[in-house]
């Protein structure tokens, strides 16, 4: 989130689409550029472009990561680290893995949501740091992502076998129709009119700090290597 920031200033764009750029690819996407619009009081122009750029990004970064992974030999266990560490979106965490199997499926998805876990103190930091703690009022379900709680509960019954056998294809099909429905809806969210008014500058910013997390993801992935 630092560098990010850091990226978009030094490339010359303003303090609020800076940091919109920086949550977005830092936290989860356009949630995270949401949420932190109004506590910034970011003008809409920003707030589009951030978020269609972000959304077109992430299902374009979604279709090169399946090749990274055959590319480099990753284990699922790998792929999945680095996927939850690098992609945008939950879904999109989904659709990258699913390639490599339901232990890169897993593991990404565990990754990615400690990642969003990330959103409410950094939009509560941001608001005391920009002296409207009290000022900001943001429904909580906007800072706290209340589907992780769903995915927690569900995590804990399928660990414990309190899934009935019977149901479990039922709710693995269910599960991958909500998955290509909730792609579906990012795409809804894209006017491409705005992706293609942004301006240069903020495409590299996206770029930039894209591949430092990538590049981070993959010293993560070294240190992980040597531990075991």
């Amino acid at each position: 989130l630092f560098v990010s920031y850091h990226i978009g200033r030094a490339l010359g764009l303003s303090n609020h689409l800076s940091m919109l750029v920086a949550c977005g690819n830092s936290i989860c996407g356009n949630s995270a550029i949401a949420a932190t619009a109004p506590v910034i009081e970011a003008q809409s122009d920003d707030v589009a472009a951030s978020i269609s750029f972000t959304a077109v990004l992430g299902v374009l970064f979604v279709f090169v990561l399946p090749m990274l992974h055959a590319g480099l030999g990753l284990s699922a266990t790998q792929y999945g680290i680095f996927s939850g560490l690098t992609v945008y979106a939950v879904p999109q965490v989904l659709a990258a893995t699913a390639p490599a199997g339901t232990l890169a499926v897993q593991v990404g998805t565990l990754v990615k949501l400690i990642r969003v876990l990330m959103l409410g103190p950094v939009i509560f930091g941001l608001a005391v740091i920009g002296g409207r703690a009290r000022e900001t009022k943001l429904p909580i379900a906007q800072v706290v992502p209340w589907f992780i709680i769903g995915f927690i509960a569900m995590m804990a019954a399928c660990s414990f076998d309190l899934i009935p056998d019977v149901a479990r294809a039922p709710i693995k099909t269910t599960s991958s129709f909500l998955t290509i429905l909730a792609m579906a809806a990012l795409g809804l969210s894209v006017d491409i009119r705005n992706v293609l008014h942004v301006g240069g500058r903020v495409v590299i910013a996206a770029l930039l700090s894209l591949t430092f997390l990538c590049a981070l993801s993959g010293v993560v992935l070294v240190v992980l290597a040597q531990g075991n």
